[in-house]
């Protein structure tokens, strides 16, 4: 549910921003306040769970998921879609570092790496199937389908939940809570977030912009000198001195920074640009899917066979090619040169997100792994969350200086400053600004604009993930298989 609803939100986004007649800002704060709850609460979730056990913490998480999700469904203003993303989010921190906790105590070491390399299966495939499910459900329901189908999937949850899952307790838990800690990790990771998603409106070189970049580094700063000050600390800074977790750790941002940031243009590209259906729309990126299905349980025997440092960097060697491969979509490119590159993309990220979450939760201590799990998650959505607000950034940017000019070099009427602004919006999102009753031949040529400023935008976002991805590839090579994974099974049964 919790990685489904990571993408399964961006085939919806057209039919929300149409049915709630959001703005591109609002369309990315449906999905940056879930990134965004998500990342700030996964490792104080996954201290909870440390605390007071994985089982209660993802029973809990489940029943909150499943509320929020069916509150969002009944929402019909964006402020409250956002608000119930953000309990939504809250909720499934819980869940994320709580599984990950179970498996690890569950598991002998032998085994660990192929249960890892089946969950990250599950999450490779529910956060690539998401767009397809999402299309089924805009095309032949609603949008507000997309969040009701989390309720029954999270009554079944807990049914099982309670039936199956037993309760692992690390002997040597820590017993007490970082509030200072949980404040200044969850401000200055907002802040970051905030500036990032306001500075095209703001400006990047205005005041207000830096002004929430300055409080997002001093806060990171004030969080890191505390940690090293407190008896239980919410990340014990040592952690950070293994190379390969630390790796582990910025791998799995730079990951999905590509992939996050890539999916969200996708699918505005493939309805808006192409003329699709949500379920067309869904199944172009079938071999997406499919290649991170297949990739996940195959990635886990391969690292458990020559570890994980082969398997990581060829992922992300991978990612940055596609990536690259997405930057030369145009409005006429075919299903099958699409699909090769979405096909390409599933089969670097695969590996990465089995082989990250080994060498992270692998490298930590055993009365440690619900935070290994929060930081492991923590990086995914910070990452997820970064990579919509700074692509985003990138596309909003690159369409708001290229409108006016492509607009006069097609001899179209000039356009006043608010009308621009307006039309700059739309067309980030890959809509024609045509009106109602406009001639045909007008409307044709401001689409073709349109799109081809879209396209200018999405290119160069693509690019800057194939960056990120091909800089991911250097920090692949410091990981090494997990020096405490065989603290992993039969401790602490209760």
């Amino acid at each position: 549910m919790v990685a489904l609803d990571g993408t399964i939100v961006a085939i919806a986004n057209p039919a929300i921003q149409s049915d709630l007649n959001a703005s591109f800002a609002d369309v990315q704060w449906i999905t940056n306040a879930y990134f965004l709850a998500l990342a700030v609460s996964l490792i104080t979730a996954g201290k909870l769970g440390d605390r007071f056990g994985h089982r209660q913490t993802f029973l809990i998480g489940v029943v909150g998921f499943a509320a929020a999700s069916g509150a969002i469904g009944l929402s019909d203003s964006i402020p409250l879609v956002v608000a119930f993303r953000v309990l939504q989010g809250l909720f499934g921190a819980l869940l994320m570092p709580a599984a990950l906790g179970l498996l690890r105590a569950t598991f002998p070491a032998e085994k660990l790496n192929m249960a890892i390399g089946i969950w990250g299966m599950v999450i490779g495939a529910s956060t690539a199937g998401g767009p397809i499910l999402g299309g089924v459900l805009v095309e032949h329901v609603n949008w507000q389908s997309v969040f009701f189908i989390n309720v029954p999937v999270g009554i079944l949850a807990v049914v099982l939940g309670v039936m199956i899952l037993l309760d692992h307790r690390a002997e040597n838990a820590p017993r007490s809570f970082d509030v200072l800690g949980i404040a200044l990790l969850s401000t200055a990771m907002f802040c970051l977030v905030w500036a990032l998603i306001k500075a095209p409106e703001w400006g990047w070189g205005a005041g207000l912009t830096w002004l929430f970049l300055a409080v997002a580094v001093v806060g990171f700063g004030l969080f890191a000198f505390w940690e090293t000050r407190i008896k239980e600390p919410l990340i014990p800074m040592a952690l950070f001195r293994s190379v390969p977790l630390s790796a582990g750790v910025v791998l799995m941002v730079m990951m999905a920074i590509a992939f996050m940031g890539g999916l969200f243009f996708v699918t505005f590209y493939l309805q808006n640009v192409h003329g699709m259906s949500p379920i067309d729309a869904g199944l172009h990126l079938l071999p997406l899917t499919g290649m991170m299905i297949v990739g996940s349980p195959l990635a886990g025997a391969m690292i458990t066979k020559v570890g994980p440092r082969i398997p990581l960097a060829g992922g992300m060697a991978f990612t940055a090619l596609a990536m690259y491969g997405m930057s030369t979509l145009e409005t006429d490119t075919g299903s099958g040169l699409m699909s090769l590159w979405f096909a390409l993309l599933g089969l670097g990220l695969a590996p990465v997100m089995v082989g990250a979450t080994e060498v992270i939760v692998g490298n930590a201590p055993m009365e440690l792994s619900g935070v290994a799990g929060g930081l492991q998650q923590a990086a995914m959505q910070i990452g997820g969350s970064l990579g919509t607000a700074v692509l985003g950034a990138v596309m909003a940017s690159k369409v708001d200086s290229d409108l006016a000019g492509n607009w006069a070099d097609a001899g179209l009427p000039e356009l006043k400053p608010e009308q621009l602004g307006q039309a700059s919006e739309a067309v980030q999102v890959g809509v024609p600004p045509v009106s109602e009753g406009m001639p045909e031949p007008l409307a044709a040529k401001i689409t073709e604009v349109a799109h081809d400023t879209f396209l200018s935008g999405m290119s160069l976002a693509s690019l800057v993930a194939a960056g990120v991805a091909a800089v991911a590839v250097l920090v692949a090579l410091l990981t090494k298989r997990g020096e405490n994974a065989e603290a992993g099974a039969g401790v602490g049964h209760i």
